[in-house]
């Protein structure tokens, strides 16, 4: 079935969903934590983002990110081991350098992401409609109570996509064994050629798996994985990496 939105409805489509979701879901108020800084690097053999395959390559992905209370700000980015080139892909696409900063209440995240793709355009090159190096997105996340521990994800693209492609998910954590396991499904509501579609479609079916490899008594290695399926694009994926 077609989804057919016009552009100055998607920021009203993605408000309501956020107020109803709000409204299913239990907010207990969590303690404020100390500030807190943390720095980190994955190293995947693949980046797949949103059921999209970036750079068709192995990435290091360093971040930094700073919290106090509910408060985080950070830095985040993945850069292609051996970019493919060709005529649709090259070392700098690539590439990809985010800035974000949130803000959780109770069950709630908002926030904002400044997506940076250094494909040639300078760092404040700012335009818009496409033109420009950055695209911003709002972005809201509703987690329900432990008995009910659903997240729900929204986001648009504000600023840099003549689409204002809406972007909407949903995941389930579970675990068996010792590994801890979730299941997302993700999708677009309408035409967006940032998302690769040119109608509302499902592209990110991902089940993802992490656990803890114990190397010392005090040292473990974090591992994590999914088998990635976009069926929108007809593209699978299995992605594996490790943090450090």
């Amino acid at each position: 079935m077609n989804i057919s939105i016009t552009k100055n409805k998607y920021p009203l489509l993605l408000v309501t969903i956020c107020i109803t979701i709000a409204g299913l879901c239990s907010l207990p108020v969590k303690q404020a934590k100390a500030q807190d800084v943390d720095c980190s690097a994955d190293f995947v053999n693949r980046y797949v983002w949103r059921g999209i395959d970036f750079g068709k390559s192995a990435s290091i992905q360093p971040h930094i990110e700073f919290t106090s209370g509910g408060f985080t700000a950070g830095t985040w980015a993945s850069y292609a081991i051996s970019p493919v080139e060709n005529s649709t892909v090259s070392a700098a696409g690539a590439s990809e350098h985010d800035l974000y900063i949130s803000y959780s209440f109770g069950n709630i995240s908002l926030g904002v992401t400044d997506y940076y793709f250094p494909t040639g355009s300078e760092f404040f090159n700012f335009d818009d409609d496409g033109a420009g190096a950055h695209y911003i997105e709002p972005n809201i996340s509703v987690t329900g109570p432990a008995s009910f521990p659903i997240t729900f994800y929204g986001a648009i693209n504000a600023y840099n996509d003549p689409d204002q492609s809406i972007y909407l998910e949903t995941s389930v954590p579970f675990s068996v064994g010792g590994t801890d396991m979730s299941f997302t499904v993700g999708g677009v509501p309408a035409e967006s050629a940032y998302y690769g579609t040119t109608k509302a479609g499902i592209i990110n079916l991902n089940l993802s798996v992490s656990r803890e490899l114990e190397i010392t008594d005090k040292f473990s290695l974090p591992l994590f994985g999914g088998y990635i399926l976009n069926p929108y694009a007809e593209q699978s994926y299995l992605v594996f990496g490790l943090s450090l």
